[in-house]
Formats: C-alpha cells, sequence, structure tokens
C-alpha cells in the first residue's frame, strides 16, 4: 500500500483528494490547524486515514513535523500541498497581505524542500503543488495572492527541473485551477468548476505525472490568453 501526505486537507481540494487516494488504496497522512474536520475525515477510513494536526506557518514544526513522519514511516510515495489562503486588498493593507505570504510563500517552499529533499534521500517520490492559474499574470485587487502563486508555479517548476538532473527519480506536478466552488471562491465567477469535478481531474493529472495541468482543462485557453494580453489591456478587465 502507497502512502501520501496531504499538508492542508481539512477542507476543499485537499480534502476531496484525500478522499480519492483512500479509494485508491492508498494510506493518506492528512494535516490541518483543525483537529475536529480531520477527525471526521477519518471516521470514514480509520484504518487508512492518520491525522497531523499542523499549522504550515509555524515553520520550525514543519520540521518536527517531516522528521516524524520519517520515523514513523519507511517511505511517503507522495506529497501534496494544499495549503493556500488569499483575499481582496485593495488598501494594500500590510496586515491583509502577511497571512498569504505566510501560507503561500514561506510555508510552502519550506514544505516544498522538505519534500525534495525526502524524496532525493528516499530514491523517489512525486511532489504536488496547488498553485493557480492567477499565477500567469498580476490582478490589481488581489496582489498578493497572484504574485504568491506565480512563486510558487516557478518554485515548482524550478524543482521540477531539479529532479530531472537527479539520480533520485522525483516526478514534480503544478495543478493550475482556475475557479472552483470552494470556500476561497469569491462570489459568482464565470467557469466555475464543482470541487468534484476538479477534484477528478487533478487526480488524474497526479496519477499521469503531469508536469503541469490547468483545472478544469479548459482553462488551458485562459491560459493561452493570459500569457499573451498585454498589460495596458489587461489592467482594464482584472
Amino acid at each position: 500500500m502507497k502512502t501520501a501526505l496531504i499538508i492542508g486537507a481539512s477542507s476543499g481540494i485537499g480534502k476531496e483528494l484525500a478522499k480519492l487516494l483512500v479509494a485508491d488504496n492508498y494510506k493518506v497522512i492528512i494535516t490541518g490547524r483543525r483537529e475536529k474536520l480531520l477527525k471526521e475525515i477519518q471516521k470514514t477510513a480509520p484504518e487508512k486515514f492518520i491525522i497531523k494536526v499542523h499549522d504550515v506557518t509555524d515553520l520550525i514544526s514543519c520540521d518536527k513535523l517531516f522528521e516524524n513522519l520519517k520515523n514513523e514511516f519507511k517511505t511517503l510515495d507522495l506529497i501534496v500541498y494544499s495549503s493556500g489562503v488569499g483575499e481582496a486588498n485593495y488598501a494594500l493593507d500590510w496586515e491583509k497581505e502577511l497571512p498569504t505570504l505566510s501560507t503561500n510563500v514561506l510555508a510552502a517552499s519550506k514544505i516544498y524542500g522538505l519534500a525534495y529533499n525526502l524524496f532525493r534521500n528516499q530514491g523517489y517520490g512525486h511532489l504536488v503543488g496547488i498553485s493557480s492559474i492567477a499565477s500567469i499574470r498580476g490582478n490589481r485587487h488581489t496582489p498578493a495572492y497572484f504574485a504568491s502563486k506565480a512563486f510558487q508555479a516557478n518554485y515548482l517548476e524550478s524543482l521540477y527541473m531539479k529532479g530531472k538532473r537527479s539520480k533520485a527519480k522525483i516526478d514534480v506536478t503544478d495543478i493550475q485551477p482556475g475557479f472552483v466552488n470552494t470556500a476561497m471562491a469569491l462570489g459568482a465567477t464565470f467557469w466555475m468548476a464543482s470541487l468534484e469535478k476538479a477534484t477528478k481531474q487533478i487526480y488524474i493529472a497526479i496519477k499521469n505525472k503531469k508536469r503541469k495541468a490547468y483545472i478544469t482543462k479548459r482553462w488551458r485557453l485562459i491560459a493561452f490568453v493570459l500569457k499573451i494580453v498585454p498589460t495596458k489591456l489587461l489592467y482594464k478587465f482584472s
């Protein structure tokens, strides 16, 4: 039985992905700050879910988490970073930016680095990051969120390149969702995918070890447009 670790599994994509992994005969370690929600997930398959209450923004505890996991499990086959926060910040209030940067930049890079080194030492592994279609361009309403997702996407691409030059067999997948119906979604938006549909497509991309996947698939078109549209036009519509 393979073992997966999902960082940020108490709700949203992380939670649904954990269910799919268990259904595919994985043992799944789920982490999050809200123990009550993690226990509710564990009740659905007590023999396959393992709870680790953990706050990713506590960077020292990230080291401890991975050290404990290495002692508790012989190997980890898959690590998914699904934690993420972000909110509109029209006034550029630093107090609103800080949680986004703490979770999406500092904690993400910490977990990515720990995961990569674990895989390098054990000789193989698959790292998955949930970035966003927001990683492609900036946005005047939520600058920290869009910038943080660009950081994640580039960090994951760097690790992908690093993995290809490594003697270990390390796969890296960057998942870039568009609008998904989760608690983070801000109101009614176009092409909003159900959580179930989005997560199924994410899991297919993971199983196929894609380098990058747009979720849902139609967002590939939006990604193409975003990459070529001039900034002087983009700011009028974003």
